[in-house]
């Protein structure tokens, strides 16, 4: 008998477990137009109905005045304002509110730095999720990527999320949410002059000096070191950086080996022989 008990125990106890990530999921889904609901109060057979939400986002309740707005709300915020709404005809009404069918929860990804496309929100899904399957982003920029949700920018910057990593700005992302990630105006580095293989160069975050010159060959024999320059525009205007490479490579002064920014022009000068 103990063993019957404790195999059934066993079995509730993986059921729930196996359970409730859907659970939690469809708690924290919102509902979208065209979604079918399955509304349900306890006792009261003709308020126990299945109902598809409008394209204006609203319902009809049998019993109730006027439409009841569903769209942008979560089933449990739905099934708190329906409460409040049913005892005007039942006492004490206990609802369930339960999402039975969904067509059209969506977030909208464009811009030029990936490939556009809406993404369908079945269940719980946050920023980072839709960046991790979006594939190939190193022409996109990402700190001048924004979301959008009802016609106001609620979050910039995707790089520290993205690159670094910091979980802080993860969010979770709502029926209707724009996604937008425009394209570097410019991803590449050239480097150019006494170097080997003067070439343009992919940018990579962290790219420095010195590591693009050796990307291009190194510098020639005819090469003045201490001549190299960054051309780089900032804000419309054209900044001048010079880099003294023999202290970099003699005295391993690390500041001249300056990090690099997208659309930067490094140029090694030559020496007069």
């Amino acid at each position: 008998m103990r063993f019957r008990v404790n195999t059934i125990l066993t079995s509730l106890m993986l059921f729930l477990l196996l359970c409730w990530p859907a659970i939690v999921s469809a708690a924290d889904y919102v509902i979208g137009e065209g979604d079918t609901l399955q509304i349900s109060v306890w006792g009261v057979d003709r308020l126990n109905f299945s109902v598809k939400v409008r394209p204006d986002g609203m319902i009809t309740v049998p019993g109730l005045p006027g439409d009841v707005a569903a769209s942008g709300l979560k089933p449990r915020e739905l099934q708190t304002d329906l409460t409040e709404r049913l005892k005007e005809l039942v006492k004490d009404p206990i609802v369930t509110v339960t999402v039975t069918e969904i067509t059209n929860s969506k977030a909208y990804i464009f811009g030029t730095g990936v490939k556009s496309g809406v993404y369908e929100l079945n269940r719980k899904t946050t920023l980072l999720q839709i960046l991790c399957s979006l594939g190939e982003v190193t022409n996109a920029d990402l700190k001048r990527a924004y979301v959008q949700r009802k016609g106001k920018v609620i979050m910039k910057d995707f790089h520290k999320l993205f690159i670094k990593g910091d979980m802080g700005d993860d969010i979770e992302i709502e029926s209707g949410d724009a996604i937008f990630i425009p394209a570097w105006h410019d991803n590449s580095v050239y480097v150019m002059g006494a170097v080997t293989n003067p070439m343009a160069i992919v940018y990579k975050e962290g790219m420095t000096v010195m590591q693009a010159i050796l990307t291009a060959g190194g510098f020639t024999k005819f090469a003045s070191l201490n001549d190299t320059i960054i051309d780089r525009s900032e804000n419309g205007k054209e900044v001048v950086i010079p880099v003294k490479v023999k202290k970099l490579m003699n005295d391993a002064d690390l500041s001249q080996n300056i990090k690099l920014m997208p659309g930067d022009y490094i140029i090694v000068k030559e020496g007069l022989f």
